[in-house]
């Protein structure tokens, strides 16, 4: 018997199983603006039943750097963030990064992270 091989495994495989999805809610383009900040937002989800959503600190993932995103109002599991683009940029690529904890059987709940695919944004000029 096979199973008998990957038993042990079951546990790992059960909490591991994240399958988050990352949908954007932002336009792909957005036309130039003085203050150089440009709102993105995602919805996020997850099937991870030991996630607990109350530990979740999403952040925008732009050059390296990490930008706060917050919850926006009345909706949920919806978050919104500002991506900075130098004005003499005509796009960014940014991705989506979920810093959360899940519950672990007979410990702490333990720290994990999801990251969304790649976005562009492009920058209009008018």
């Amino acid at each position: 018997m096979i199973w008998k091989k990957f038993l042990p495994l079951l546990p790992v495989l059960l909490l591991t199983g994240c399958a988050a999805t990352f949908t954007r809610v932002t336009p792909l383009q957005q036309p130039r603006n003085p203050n150089n900040l440009y709102p993105v937002e995602v919805i996020f989800n997850s099937s991870q039943q030991s996630l607990r959503w109350d530990s979740i600190q999403p952040f925008v993932l732009v050059g390296g750097e990490l930008y706060p995103m917050r919850p926006v109002p009345m909706m949920k599991n919806r978050w919104e963030g500002l991506v900075p683009v130098p004005s003499s940029a005509n796009n960014v690529d940014y991705r989506f990064k979920f810093d959360y904890e899940y519950n672990n059987f007979g410990t702490e709940p333990k720290p994990n992270s999801a990251f969304s695919p790649e976005y562009k944004l492009l920058i209009l000029d008018q």
